[in-house]
C-alpha cells in the first residue's frame, strides 16, 4: 500500500502566497505513497513562500519553471489553494493553458481551498459538482458548477476541497484517481 503510486508524476502548480499546508502536506502524503511530486511556477525566483495563517510561512523549492513544464510529462495536478496564490495564477494565460492541458486530456485535477478559482478561468468548472472554502461559492455557480459543501468532491478527473482540515480525504481522492 505504501508504494501505491510509484511510477506517477504529479504537477503542483504555485506561486508566492499558497497556503503553506495545502502544498506541503498533500506533496508529503502523495510521496509517502510513491509518487513524485514537481513544484512548478512561473515565479522566477527558485523558491516560493507559502502562507500560514495570518504571516508569511516558509519557503518551497521550485522543481520546474512553468516555462518549461509540459502537461505530458505529468499524470495529473495538484492546485493548492491561499487567496494570493489561485488569485495571481488565474489571470497568468500560461498557467491557464498548463491546467486547461490536464483538463484536455482527461487527467486528474485537484484544486483545494481557492483553488478552484483556477478551474473557473480554465474553463472546467461549468457543469461540474465542486466544494471550495465558502467565499469561493459564489463564483463557483455564477461559472456554472454546482458547489456542495463536503469534505471532498469528485467529478469525473476534477477533485476539490474545502480547506486545510480535508487534506488526508483530498489527498486520498487523488491517490485513488491515480490508481484506477
Amino acid at each position: 500500500m505504501a508504494q501505491r503510486l510509484e511510477g506517477k508524476k504529479i504537477a503542483i502548480l504555485a506561486t508566492h502566497g499558497f497556503e503553506q499546508s495545502e502544498l506541503t502536506d498533500p506533496k508529503k502524503l502523495l510521496e509517502g505513497w510513491g509518487a513524485t511530486t514537481r513544484v512548478v511556477s512561473p515565479a522566477k525566483e527558485g523558491s516560493i513562500k507559502g502562507w500560514k495563517e495570518k504571516d508569511w510561512g516558509e519557503a518551497v523549492s521550485v522543481d520546474l519553471a512553468l516555462a518549461d513544464a509540459n502537461a505530458d510529462d505529468f499524470d495529473a495536478l495538484l492546485l493548492p489553494g491561499g487567496q494570493m496564490n489561485p488569485d495571481t495564477l488565474r489571470i497568468d494565460e500560461a498557467a491557464l493553458a498548463f491546467i486547461e492541458a490536464f483538463g484536455s486530456a482527461g487527467k486528474p485535477v485537484a484544486a483545494i481551498c481557492h483553488g478552484p478559482w483556477l478551474l473557473i478561468n480554465a474553463g472546467l468548472a461549468k457543469g461540474k459538482q465542486v466544494t471550495s472554502w465558502p467565499s469561493v461559492r459564489l463564483d463557483l455557480e455564477n461559472a456554472g458548477a454546482q458547489w456542495r459543501d463536503a469534505e471532498v468532491v469528485v467529478d469525473g478527473a476534477l477533485i476539490t476541497s474545502r480547506k486545510p482540515d480535508d487534506i488526508p480525504a483530498f489527498s486520498e481522492a487523488l491517490a485513488k484517481a491515480l490508481d484506477a
